[in-house]
């Protein structure tokens, strides 16, 4: 079973990469952040005519996330618990039936953080210490859960081609990668890093400064298997040649295998 994260960096206008990327990866499960749509203007004909179930936690403008699967969706849960308060759509959960027993994906968008020096980082913090909360309790059913999405972390100096550049961005603060780090911390292991520890392996390139081109990237988006999930790997890949085509998101897809199969 292949299950991908891709922040796609708004979904209609991206509409025509992600219905070619679905027909050429053919994943499974599918997790996208930044749709940047409300629920009824994700483009969920063109998706479902492909074989795919849609369930969405969109809001106007920016953030949003869904996930898009070739499985039928048992349960499906919007918002992350622990702040009534918080309006912004960042995390859905889905729940599947597979032969080894239930599988939980979530669809997760960490708040970026920046400027530090604002009540975006505090928040990006709490948010990340609500998602380990919830990940603690989730972990205790002892199913195969994948955490999957845009962390907005660089969880070390390998994951950035010129580290220097991060130093005082939220994506590389010591506070960031130590929430991180406490979230693996609890039992996962994360995908990419469990297939290669080279440098150069990276998620996201800036549209500015031709980062693209120039292989000035940073790993920010990340898969997190829970020990049930783990027991099942087989694989993991950064879809890299994605941001080369035409209109890219400026994050590209990344996929694990797991030794599943729907029930």
């Amino acid at each position: 079973m292949k299950i991908v994260t891709w922040n796609i960096n708004g979904v209609r206008a991206r509409i025509e990469n992600l219905v070619h990327w679905l027909k050429e990866s053919a994943p499974d499960i599918v997790c996208l952040q930044e749709i940047k749509t409300v629920d009824e203007g994700f483009p969920r004909l063109e998706i479902e005519a492909l074989g795919y179930n849609v369930e969405t936690h969109g809001q106007k403008g920016f953030n949003g996330v869904a996930i898009l699967s070739k499985l039928r969706f048992d349960e499906v849960n919007r918002g992350l618990p622990g702040d009534d308060a918080d309006e912004q759509s960042r995390f859905i959960e889905g729940v599947f039936s597979t032969d080894k027993g239930a599988l939980r994906v979530v669809s997760l968008y960490l708040p970026n953080g920046n400027p530090v020096g604002t009540e975006k980082f505090p928040y990006k913090l709490s948010w990340m210490a609500r998602l380990e909360r919830w990940a603690a309790e989730r972990l205790a059913l002892e199913e195969a859960l994948v955490l999957a999405g845009d962390y907005n972390v660089i969880p070390e100096p390998v994951d950035a081609r010129n580290i220097e550049q991060w130093l005082g961005d939220a994506l590389f603060q010591p506070e960031s990668r130590q929430a991180f780090r406490r979230l693996k911390n609890l039992g996962f292991t994360e995908a990419v890093r469990a297939v290669t520890d080279q440098p150069d392996v990276y998620t996201f390139w800036d549209y500015q400064a031709g980062a693209w081109q120039k292989n000035n990237g940073i790993r920010i988006d990340h898969l997190l298997l829970s020990p049930e999930a783990a027991n099942r790997f087989a694989s993991a890949s950064v879809e890299k040649h994605v941001r080369g085509w035409e209109k890219p998101s400026d994050h590209v897809p990344v996929a694990v295998a797991l030794d599943l199969v729907a029930a």
